[in-house]
């Protein structure tokens, strides 16, 4: 079982956690609306004209998307773990129940599953 001690240091861990992933987040949705080009650098538009720049600029954008969705996909579990703190269920398993370990809530302090329950999530997930 968690003791209240445990308790405040994994909402403050996972608040810490948020704060950073907020900042990321922020940071990476500035650089995904920064003109790389266009009238701030003399063109006419910020749409890339050569093949490669355009392969570029394409690649960049994605890259950028998929990291924003991470991040916004992290700051949901981490929201998630917060109400499981605030259930007093925070550190079970929300399959089977069992307690999860220290070393995987210190690891993972937004996970909502034990190791065995998690590996079978994910092979399910594979076929």
């Amino acid at each position: 079982m968690i003791s209240e001690a445990e308790v405040h240091a994994y909402r403050r861990g996972l608040l810490a956690l948020m704060s950073r992933l907020d900042r990321d987040r922020s940071q990476l949705m500035e650089e995904a609306l920064r003109a790389t080009s266009g009238e701030a650098s003399g063109g006419l538009s910020n749409i890339p004209l050569h093949p490669a720049d355009l392969g570029s600029h394409t690649f960049e954008e994605e890259l950028t998307v998929g990291l924003l969705e991470n991040e916004e996909q992290l700051i949901e579990e981490i929201n998630a773990a917060l109400g499981r703190l605030d259930e007093g269920v925070y550190g079970r398993c929300t399959a089977c129940g069992r307690e999860l370990s220290r070393e995987r809530l210190k690891a993972l302090p937004y996970a909502r599953h034990c190791v065995v329950c998690a590996r079978r999530l994910q092979r399910k997930a594979a076929n």
